[in-house]
């Protein structure tokens, strides 16, 4: 329900209307006269206003309806009258009118009218609302979040994004450990300065102090030109190093000692550098479990974990899922050059009732595949097939396997859930896919024909371990 403003000079149908809203549950308000409604409108704007076109002085419907639309307020207008012509509804509807009547009209008319008026706007405030809240202040660099959990993190974000202090961030794949990595630099002092990423499960170890540190001419076989190293390209700025947990323990060594001097000397090099690199690092494993068993070193934690943020996984931060699909629905509308589709209701109970065991990073991937796939401005279920068959078998505790009524694809649904197991994999593994084929326990033959079968294999043709070290880091480099 809302409010409305009923401007005509006919007493009859001013009271008419008045007891009508009301009784639907309306709050309504009522002018006799065009400057009587005009006042009405600059001093509390309606959500509803219902006018006559003709009236008697200076101001008409027309006038009203433009005095509407000249300011940045969401009313909805219907014009009514008992002088109707095409020219004078045309006239009407260009100037953003929401519907036009005719007098007399049918009660049940006009309460369509009003009720999809309401619903207009009611959508268009949701909307705007959900702008507000991706762009303002559920919003920080890339991070988007109205939760408490989200919330704390801006706060602490915002109290150590201009310290040297070393970080790190936690949480599982996909949670979004490099967006918070690069909200921590753009967002501080060295916003202006190099942010360098590095995926430590993509690089070799016997090719990691080479990238790291960098080398010298001839310090190796293949060492054909000194190589900086990702630590002097950091310089001034920040060093974010992603997986740390894949580190070797003899790398961990050489990491911490580079920590504590804040000094790196390149591989086959006789000189040390003194470097103002701040370090981030991320990792999705228990880092202090991984201690406790020995795979890493206490010091290097202690000495990585002055601050830490722990990301939680979406599932434990549904109110945020509406922002975040908002978000790739316009961003991914924006780079498809397509209208920003509306999501039905049922589709919307799905994705918000879905774990996400792969996080934000699923999320996108499923709005990204459900817009490309679309054909209008509309999406509903059949574009989310995977989480359909999912829902459908969470029925089972009901009384056995539930299919809609419509039915699914199966070999569609089942090419997903193949799609989506295989790219948590590979999250799972930093992108080498021999570890991503022992996980799944497929060979790596096996894995290499899903990939094409999928469409998933952009580098396929790559070896599992890449030769160019400068190329791993960038190219072979996967945001959490």
């Amino acid at each position: 329900m809302g409010s409305v403003l009923v401007v005509d000079d006919e007493r009859s149908m001013r009271e008419f209307l008045a007891i009508f809203l009301r009784r639907v549950g309306h709050e309504v308000r009522v002018a006799a006269s065009g400057e009587e409604g005009l006042a009405q409108l600059a001093d509390d704007p309606p959500d509803l206003l219902i006018t006559d076109l003709k009236m008697p002085g200076r101001v008409g419907g027309l006038d009203l309806l433009a005095a509407v639309k000249a300011r940045p307020i969401d009313t909805e207008v219907i014009v009514v009258t008992a002088y109707a012509t095409a020219e004078t509804a045309l006239s009407a509807m260009k100037q953003g009118a929401y519907d036009y009547l005719t007098k007399p009209f049918k009660i049940d008319d006009i309460a369509a009218v009003i009720g999809r008026a309401m619903e207009k706007r009611a959508l268009v405030q949701a909307n705007a609302a959900l702008r507000e809240q991706v762009s303002g202040r559920y919003r920080l660099a890339s991070l988007l979040g109205k939760s408490p959990a989200m919330q704390r993190l801006f706060d602490l974000i915002g109290k150590i994004h201009s310290t040297k202090t070393n970080v790190l961030i936690t949480g599982e794949s996909g949670t979004g450990k490099e967006l918070v990595a690069r909200a921590l630099h753009s967002e501080g002092t060295r916003a202006n300065a190099p942010f360098v990423a590095v995926n430590c499960a993509a690089i070799p170890d016997e090719m990691m102090e080479s990238e790291i540190f960098g080398h010298v001419k001839g310090a190796f076989t293949g060492a054909v030109s000194d190589h900086r190293g990702l630590f002097v390209e950091a310089d001034g700025g920040t060093l974010f190093l992603d997986e740390i947990g894949e580190l070797s323990l003899g790398m961990q060594v050489k990491l911490l000692r580079a920590l504590q001097e804040r000094r790196v000397k390149p591989v086959g090099g006789a000189h040390e550098r003194e470097l103002d690199v701040r370090v981030i690092a991320a990792t999705n494993r228990e880092l202090e479990a991984e201690v406790a068993r020995g795979a890493f070193r206490s010091d290097l934690y202690y000495r990585l974990n002055v601050i830490e943020l722990r990301l939680p996984p979406l599932r434990q931060r549904r109110e945020d899922i509406p922002l975040l699909i908002e978000h790739f629905l316009r961003r991914f509308a924006t780079e498809q050059q397509k209208p920003k589709p509306q999501l039905s209701p049922a589709a919307m109970k799905l994705l918000q009732d879905y774990d996400y065991p792969g996080n934000v990073r699923e999320l996108e991937n499923i709005i990204e595949r459900a817009l490309t796939l679309s054909g209008d401005d509309h999406i509903d279920t059949d574009l989310l097939p995977a989480l359909a068959a999912h829902s459908a078998l969470g029925a089972q505790d009901a009384g056995g396997l539930a299919i809609p009524d419509e039915g699914i694809d199966l070999d569609r649904v089942l090419s997903d859930y193949e799609r989506t197991i295989i790219e948590r994999a590979l999250d799972q593994t930093g992108g080498v896919r021999k570890r991503a084929a022992n996980l799944l326990g497929i060979s790596f033959r096996s894995l290499r024909y899903r990939l094409t079968k999928l469409g998933l294999d952009a580098d396929a043709h790559q070896p599992d371990a890449p030769a160019d070290p400068a190329r791993a880091s960038s190219d072979q480099n996967r945001s959490d």
